[in-house]
């Protein structure tokens, strides 16, 4: 019975940690709480929340770092970035406007949530990502205005607290990263007016968000991606 009542906590825990790993709370490269922590945290043993991380490590969710703790592993990330299909991307230029299409349906849709539901530390984070975008562009540093730029989609896809929206992104996140460094990189280039465009787009929609507006942040996401598949289609990058 008390073997039944043990394999019972750890399997509690266990689901527990999944959520986290599923919601975002703990996501890639984060440092799992203590083991005391987290025994604290769920009442149970030491040895319990030792027996669930070895069941997480298992499947390769979780890795020890010898020294510094147990870690979140990228392997929710992995996917379509890693296969045939995030190769064929890279070597075939003529399907961004596809990766567009694809963005502007998935991210006007965690623009929309973003701004129904992120809490108040998100839209500090996101308000902060905004302001390093501003900084710069006023340094005219496209490295890092590119750089950040991709954060702050990606902030945005975590604060719309849907699990299929924010898995669907971070699984092929690579590929999503390297097209949104790659697009905003040359759009960038073509003129000052163009950053500034950019700039004024990434605004509208972080505004929207941080002041609770669904419907506008989705329509200025949108506006966003279709300037860029616009450039996209003239030829431009």
């Amino acid at each position: 019975m008390r073997e039944k009542q043990s394999g019972g906590r750890v399997e509690t825990v266990l689901r527990r940690l999944e959520q986290a790993l599923l919601d975002g709370s703990l996501p890639a490269n984060a440092r799992l709480p203590a083991e005391r922590v987290l025994a604290e945290r769920y009442d149970v043993s030491r040895n319990t929340i030792r027996e669930a991380i070895q069941r997480l490590s298992a499947r390769g969710l979780v890795r020890s770092r010898p020294g510094a703790g147990v870690y979140v592993t990228d392997q929710l990330r992995t996917g379509m970035s890693s296969s045939p299909w995030g190769q064929l991307v890279a070597d075939h230029p003529a399907v961004r406007d596809d990766i567009l299409e694809f963005r502007r349906v998935l991210e006007g849709a965690t623009a929309y949530f973003a701004a129904m539901r992120a809490d108040p530390e998100e839209r500090d984070r996101i308000a902060d990502l905004m302001a390093r975008l501003e900084q710069a562009r006023i340094d005219d540093d496209k490295v890092t205005e590119a750089e950040v730029d991709a954060q702050l989609h990606e902030q945005i896809a975590l604060a719309s607290h849907n699990s299929m929206f924010l898995h669907l992104h971070t699984s092929i996140i690579s590929m999503l990263r390297e097209h949104i460094t790659l697009n905003g990189t040359g759009l960038r280039e073509i003129s000052p007016a163009t950053s500034d465009q950019l700039l004024q787009q990434h605004r509208s929609v972080c505004l929207a968000i941080c002041a609770s507006q669904p419907e506008e942040a989705r329509t200025a996401m949108q506006t966003h991606i279709d300037f860029v598949r616009s450039h996209v289609a003239k030829g431009a990058i």
